[in-house]
């Protein structure tokens, strides 16, 4: 219940935004005995790790924007008691690629006899695969050690350094550009394509490019769960949101829907924070504030000047299909292909150019994306009568998709961008992917895509940036503060993607913020 309904009117913390970060962080600090309130400006808590039903009169739940799990440590899930469980994909991904007039591709997972038989085919021998086994051997044991500390005070950069123990590890992780080794390892163009891929999910930078914003793109992509697996959330990413949100009010949080804060007020001990409902505005006095939301919402609540928001670059497109299309490299299973990470146009000189095409103001000719279909790992999010058809989902994400190329008009551009997406992809299908697509109650097909201005109008994300900034460096710099959340007022701490080690779906902001105000606290 809403405070100015009569319920309390101070708390030991209000959160503003019930994303699952914030929902993180309630459950938390109200299982600590503390009172909370979160406010959660839309009509449902969960952000963008939500499930829906998008296609009218259309029994799939959908994972409509978030839709894979790496980086939430199994530690929050049992400190919560979370109801809530992922499964792994047994095919890491398929990349289909013509050579010598011919469909082939590289399916990598399966087992490794297969993988290496998947390599030669594609390569002529055995130095790819054994290049590709030696580099993941180094970052998985770079995620082993790097990991755990996300849920730890921020390490020092010596500290982490040491913690890695890996001199070549950290150089071509963590100071030279990811481009240089994979130059250096790889001969493939492919394998270099499907090797760099981590570095650019929701980032938009070049794999040679100085700031290395791409290197810690691919470093919280390698470092999940202390593997860098990605695992599919049985129920759809909801589930986890649901779960999140149960286990708050469970231990005495309230959740306020339809509450939009827009004001923070605070001396550095005690806060007022003033939101609008319906019916008007309202206050609510609390200790300490935890914000899930932008740097930029941030500072317009507190009054501060904002940063400038760091760029989207990505297409998210779901469907839903009355059956997997058939492939044109007839070697390969699409039920397999499709369950694992699909990579369509992202080679190595095809992801360079259309980066290189995006930064110069235009589409790329060749968009690069990737799909998997949930469905296949995970059926729970079909209807009963679906899963009996065959029906099944498909989840794409492009890249190199800057906001920029959408001011002009965001729909056309899109309507232009999802066409010639799913162009490549049909160039390597048997069959076009439009007669695959199931249509919903108006006879539409069953099909929607979202841009970076989308998600800013949507979600407000800023610039439809999916990481809420560009990601940072899992280790303290200037500024950073103990746990990665604080801020320059000494109660009001930043629990959502824009923290130090944020982005993904995580939880680490919401349970490094509680952690910073129980700690404070004493308890």
């Amino acid at each position: 219940m809403p405070a100015h309904e009569g319920h309390h009117r101070s708390y030991d913390a209000v959160i503003v935004g019930g994303g699952h970060n914030g929902l993180v962080a309630a459950a938390y600090l109200a299982r600590a005995g503390r009172s909370v309130l979160v406010l959660e400006r839309l009509g449902n808590t969960g952000g963008a790790a939500v499930s829906t039903r998008p296609f009218a009169g259309v029994d799939a739940r959908l994972s409509r924007y978030s839709y894979l799990v790496s980086l939430l440590p199994k530690k929050i899930v049992r400190d919560l008691g979370l109801d809530f469980r992922v499964r792994t994909r047994n095919v890491s991904s398929y990349t289909p690629v013509e050579r010598d007039g011919r469909p082939t591709g590289l399916l990598v997972g399966g087992g490794e006899r297969r993988t290496r038989e998947a390599f030669a085919r594609l390569t002529g021998g055995e130095r790819e695969y054994q290049a590709w086994q030696r580099f993941y051997d180094m970052t998985g044991r770079v995620a082993q050690r790097v990991f755990p500390t996300l849920t730890e005070p921020l390490p020092t950069r010596d500290e982490l350094r040491l913690r890695v123990d890996d001199e070549e590890a950290w150089r071509v992780l963590f100071e030279e550009p990811i481009g240089a080794a994979v130059e250096e390892r790889f001969a493939d163009d492919l394998v270099r394509g499907v090797v760099l891929t981590d570095a650019l999910i929701g980032t938009f930078a070049d794999a040679h490019d100085p700031s290395l914003k791409q290197n810690r793109c691919f470093l919280y992509h390698v470092i999940g769960g202390g593997t860098g697996a990605w695992d599919v959330p049985v129920g759809g990413m909801g589930a986890l949101t649901d779960a999140l949100a149960t286990a708050a009010r469970d231990a005495g949080a309230v959740l306020a829907t339809g509450h939009e804060a827009v004001r923070i007020d605070t001396d550095g001990s005690a806060a007022e924070i003033t939101y609008r409902t319906a019916d008007g505005e309202f206050t609510v006095a609390a200790r300490h504030v935890l914000v899930n939301a932008s740097p930029q919402q941030l500072a317009v609540l507190t009054g501060d000047q904002p940063p400038t928001p760091a760029e989207g670059a990505q297409l998210k497109v779901n469907m839903l299909l009355k059956r997997l299309p058939r492939l044109r490299d007839s070697e390969v299973d699409p039920r397999e292909a499709f369950s694992g990470t699909f990579h369509i146009a992202e080679g190595y000189e095809q992801l360079a150019t259309a980066h290189a095409e995006a930064a110069a103001g235009r589409l790329p000719t060749a968009p690069p994306s990737e799909i998997y279909c949930h469905s296949l790992t995970d059926p729970t999010i079909l209807g009963p009568d679906l899963d009996e058809q065959g029906y099944q989902t498909l989840t794409l994400f492009g890249l190199h998709t800057p906001a920029r190329l959408f001011d002009r008009d965001n729909d056309a551009v899109r309507e232009e961008l999802l066409k010639s997406t799913l162009a490549q992809l049909d160039a390597h299908l048997a069959e076009p992917l439009a007669d695959c697509l199931a249509t919903d109650a108006d006879g539409r097909p069953c099909i929607e895509a979202k841009t970076p201005l989308d998600l800013e109008r949507d979600l407000r994300l800023p610039g439809g940036n999916i990481f809420h900034r560009d990601l940072s460096w899992p280790y303290a710099q200037e500024g950073t503060g103990r746990w990665g959340v604080e801020t320059r007022h000494a109660n009001v701490l930043l629990c959502g993607a824009g923290a130090v080690r944020g982005g993904g779906v995580s939880g680490v902001p919401g349970h490094n913020a509680a952690m910073a105000v129980l700690e404070e606290l004493g308890g």
